[in-house]
């Protein structure tokens, strides 16, 4: 059993400079200290262009003291298998290969590219930071927008269609390891990106990201509006392990309370949500409500059965 990581086994060592170009309160920032951390010095990152790049910094001036690929948008996974075969035409061996792309990067431009490296069965670590739109170039809707949210190209009625579930897509492909995770419970991000690196394939992890100026909330909440999308039900922590999933941290111990606190609270956090009318809240309010009252029966299932 995985050993559960506490803040004061993290390791020391800072992988990110201080002082980079992140927005005050960034999700993002928070995630990639923690993140790399658990990927070790031992990394090559690859991204495409989004806030990643943003936070990194300027050429020849790099945030990140690993190696870095800026690629183009569509190319995240196809330039990280091209890596491994650098890699591996070199003779080198124990160096983490690392995709980091945004939901924009991975659940539209990208995805093509992630599918096919899925398919071949290509070993590297894909990480999605999901701040649920393309930000660094003015906020507009992406496929993992939520329906409802203001964006700068949905600004009258908000969003129309419904977030696109990334994770579930890469769990279709029957990969060895997914999971979710959200900048807002730091430590369950390693122990996710650490026990990832012990399989084989591609591994994805998804990451809820608050961001401040997308989302429209003072910079000092980002961990509080993080953790609310988790403690309403909205958004789930889980991981999927060879075809098992589980729910894991403050998603798992939402499943022993049983108790939700009210959708209304997260929507009412943000700025973004300001046109979503009350209907619209009591209905995702019941769909919360309906899927998990159906992990509440699973429970108690498995709990007869013991």
């Amino acid at each position: 059993m995985q050993v559960k990581t506490n803040i004061l086994s993290l390791p020391e060592e800072e992988l990110v400079h201080p002082g980079n170009r992140a927005c005050a309160g960034c999700g993002l920032g928070i995630a990639y200290r923690i993140g790399l951390k658990a990927l070790g010095a031992d990394t090559i990152i690859v991204v495409p262009p989004s806030c990643l790049t943003v936070l990194q910094g300027l050429y020849p001036i790099a945030a990140t003291k690993i190696p870095s690929l800026n690629v183009t948008f569509a190319s995240t996974a196809a330039a990280s298998t091209g890596v491994l075969a650098a890699l591996r035409s070199q003779g080198k061996k124990g160096i983490n290969v690392v995709g980091w792309a945004g939901d924009g990067g991975t659940s539209d431009i990208g995805l093509q590219a992630l599918s096919g490296a899925c398919e071949r069965g290509d070993d590297f670590l894909y990480i999605c930071y999901d701040n649920e739109g393309y930000m660094n170039t003015g906020v507009q809707r992406s496929g993992t927008t939520p329906k409802g949210a203001i964006t700068a190209n949905t600004p009258i009625k908000g969003k129309l269609q419904a977030k696109k579930d990334v994770a579930a897509i890469m769990a279709a492909h029957e990969i060895e390891y997914v999971a979710t995770t959200s900048a807002a419970y730091p430590l369950d991000l390693y122990d996710k990106i650490r026990k990832a690196l012990t399989f084989s394939g591609v591994k994805y992890i998804h990451i809820h990201t608050p961001c401040p100026p997308g989302w429209g909330f003072e910079p000092r909440y980002s961990v509080k509006v993080g953790k609310l999308a988790v403690e309403t039900g909205l958004f789930e922590l889980w991981e999927r392990e060879h075809g098992r999933l589980r729910h894991t941290g403050a998603s798992r111990k939402l499943m022993d309370k049983r108790k939700l606190l009210p959708v209304r609270e997260y929507f009412k956090s943000q700025g973004r949500f300001t046109l979503v009318p009350e209907e619209e809240i009591e209905r995702v309010q019941k769909l919360i409500n309906a899927r998990w009252e159906s992990y509440f029966d699973s429970l108690d299932d498995f709990e007869a059965e013991e």
